[in-house]
């Protein structure tokens, strides 16, 4: 079967489809038995037949001149089978459009015994979209995060970009917090060396929390040429399980102790971050305008997903198994993806779908919710409302006008502008159905950097 067969219909599911033989997989199963005639499929077989023999090869005979009684021993089958096939489609077919049964998914075909003389029987099994009614808003409250940049935005900001940018140099002194230091290890366990116990010229940054801590606070304050013995129990949940709880003894010989120096604020650093001339104005300005537009993306994200949350929170339904097993399965492929692109061996790596049905399950909520709210309130995106989205994501280039021209001239690129507008355009009508509080945000916080 075609997916457009499958994937065809229109209108929520209605309740008088035959009931299952066995328990549904959810509330949303339904089980159709229909059957076929098969000599109305007699024709679809001779036509197929003559088609085939058409273009048709076989030793002896030039092609199309294949007596019809060998095009039909040797390609029967072939065309039996695609004659039966669409016509299972096409009574398939008109039962959901006659029942308005929305399929979720692929239906699961069987044969059926005893329908008849002259008949082929079958059933199809499949879910159905949930019918959705968007709950009552009025009673819900949807804190909407806020933070203005400031100076001490753009300062903290400052910090961060002269950390990035840090040299090391060797000291003769004993090592402290943020000193990049280079050791030799091993460790024992009952007296013996364990697997991963011993590296040699390892670097670690003391604080960066890349050892366990009690390492960490054994080697802080050793000066190169130390050598240090110490005690170290593994923590009960340690990922090595022959580890876990155990106390380990650990000789550590600490090789170089470097310390951090960062750049300058000065015309040089300036120039390091794009600004030609060196003014500490301009690179202040840039910084700040660049801020502005990643602190208002982010203050939107997570007053998005406190909308949905709310949106959910008064619209419970049952969603597919069909689309939550397809979501899961995309979700997984896009992780091996991204492993790879990271550079990690990840041929045989167990990604099971199943981690992610949660994650699978709210998107597919939500992307059947929203498509009811935006058609039941004509929220969808206006052409202007578009083009500011566009011009939003332009506004970091260095050329916006050839970067706009980039999105209006690939599709997929305006559709993904698209979406985003009616998203926003959800949420603003959800906000103006909620009760709506604003709340202060650290820039720590929202930038991803508490703690």
């Amino acid at each position: 079967m075609t997916d457009t067969a499958i994937e065809l219909a229109s209108q929520p599911a209605t309740t008088d489809a035959v009931a299952p033989a066995n328990a549904p997989v959810s509330p949303l199963e339904r089980r159709i038995e229909l059957s076929i005639t098969l000599a109305d499929i007699e024709s679809d077989i001779g036509a197929s037949l003559k088609n085939i023999a058409r273009t048709v090869k076989m030793p002896g005979f030039r092609p199309g001149k294949v007596p019809m009684h060998l095009v039909e021993k040797n390609y029967g089958g072939q065309a039996r089978s695609e004659a039966i096939g669409k016509a299972v489609e096409a009574a398939l077919d008109a039962e959901l459009k006659a029942k308005n049964l929305r399929v979720a998914g692929y239906p699961d075909i069987q044969p059926v015994p005893d329908a008849g003389e002259g008949k082929l029987g079958f059933s199809a099994t499949f879910e159905v979209y949930p019918s959705i009614t968007i709950g009552d808003l009025s009673g819900q409250s949807v804190e909407r995060p806020v933070l203005s940049v400031t100076d001490a935005e753009v300062d903290q900001t400052l910090e961060v970009l002269r950390k990035q940018r840090v040299v090391f140099n060797e000291v003769q002194r004993p090592a402290q917090k943020d000193d990049r230091i280079v050791i030799d290890f091993v460790g024992r366990k009952d007296g013996v060396e364990f697997a991963g116990g011993k590296a040699d010229n390892h670097t670690m940054t003391v604080g960066a929390g890349s050892m366990l801590p009690d390492f960490e606070n054994a080697v802080t304050g050793a000066a190169p040429g130390e050598k240090k013995t110490f005690d170290l129990m593994f923590p009960a949940d340690y990922q090595a399980k022959d580890l876990a709880g155990s106390t380990v003894q650990f000789e550590v010989t600490i090789k170089k102790v470097e310390a951090p120096e960062l750049p300058a604020l000065d015309a040089e650093f300036a120039k390091t971050l794009g600004s030609k001339d060196g003014d500490l104005s301009v690179m202040r300005d840039e910084i700040r305008a660049n801020l502005q537009r990643e602190v208002q993306k982010r203050l939107k994200a997570q007053t998005k997903q406190y909308v949905m949350d709310a949106l959910l929170a008064v619209t419970p339904f049952d969603v597919p198994k069909a689309l939550v097993d397809a979501e899961s399965k995309q979700m997984a492929d896009a992780a091996v993806r991204d492993m790879e692109a990271r550079g990690m061996a990840v041929k045989g790596f167990p990604i099971d779908p199943a981690w992610f049905a949660d994650k699978a399950i709210r998107r597919v909520k939500l992307g059947l919710l929203l498509t009811e709210l935006v058609k039941a309130n004509d929220l969808y995106a206006k052409p202007e409302q578009v083009r500011a989205v566009v011009d939003e994501f332009s506004a970091s280039f260095e050329d916006p006008k050839e970067v706009v021209r980039w999105y209006y001239s690939q599709p997929q690129r305006l559709a993904e502008a698209e979406a985003l507008a009616v998203e926003e355009n959800v949420v603003q009508w959800v906000l103006n159905q909620v009760k709506v509080t604003d709340k202060s945000v650290a820039f720590e916080e929202l930038m991803g950097n508490a703690g």
